[in-house]
């Protein structure tokens, strides 16, 4: 399944970071130029720009290496992240759910995050093959739901993710979830008002609760960064057979061959 792909990092701040480390002073200068164009512009020597633009088209394997280093340090990172997450997650899965919207048998022995998008359309693919599991499967599978709008790419997936946590503060994230799949092309304020009239919400605390869900949300965000995740959706399991990053027909498998 492919995905609908964010960008997740400013890879151009910490790129920066890290070229001053490896480059010369003069391309230093340059960066800091780019990176704070109304402090610097008027202090740079022109010359000095034309200097340190002369050595990188003279030495451009410096600024190649730098960021292969860089690169490599950095999957080294989110590497030692998704260890230590799923080391959590076998040991202690609650600690990874946390106050997470959550489906399915709380005694179930397999948990599966799913990290989504609600205008992704493979996400509103996903999700009706995950209901179709969660009919067939009701006592083997908890799903677990972590927000991940890709804001760079879909302007209104941050605030349907903020309507949905309103939701669950009612006590119908699912419903209210499953609503925002289901009218997927028409998202937007008055869809959102719309689907918690129809859900008998108190429209008074849906709205204040509007303005509270921030939190939540980045720190599913967060989480999605620290792991590298790529896109959405994207899913995690935790199962006495296996644990770590799976495809959706995995999970099918999965929930097929389990006692």
């Amino acid at each position: 399944m492919s995905f609908c792909m964010g960008i997740f990092f400013d890879w151009f701040s910490p790129l920066v970071q890290y070229l001053r480390s490896w480059t010369a002073i003069g391309l230093l200068c340059l960066v800091v130029t780019w990176s704070f164009p109304a402090q610097a512009a008027s202090r740079i020597d022109p010359q000095l720009e034309q200097q340190v633009l002369q050595i990188i088209r003279e030495h451009p394997e410096v600024l190649i290496e730098s960021v292969q280093a860089y690169q490599q340090q950095q999957q080294q990172k989110v590497k030692q992240a998704q260890q230590a997450f799923l080391q959590d997650f076998k040991k202690n899965p609650q600690t990874v759910i946390g106050e997470s919207p959550t489906t399915g048998s709380t005694q179930s022995k397999i948990v599966l995050i799913e990290f989504s998008d609600f205008q992704c359309p493979y996400c509103a693919e996903a999700h009706k093959t995950l209901k179709e599991l969660l009919a067939k499967y009701p006592d083997k599978v908890r799903l677990v739901y972590k927000n991940l709008p890709l804001i760079s790419i879909h302007a209104e997936a941050l605030p349907a993710a903020t309507a949905a946590w309103a939701a669950y503060q009612q006590g119908k994230f699912w419903e209210y979830h499953d609503a925002l799949f289901t009218n997927q092309k028409q998202l937007g304020k008055a869809i959102y008002l719309d689907i918690a009239k129809k859900l008998n919400l108190d429209l008074g605390k849906f709205k204040r609760d509007l303005t509270l869900a921030t939190p939540a949300i980045t720190k599913d965000i967060q989480l999605a960064e620290k792991l590298g995740v790529p896109g959405t959706p994207f899913f995690v399991i935790n199962s006495p057979t296996f644990s770590g990053v799976v495809q959706l027909e995995d999970i099918k498998s999965i929930l097929a061959d389990a006692k």
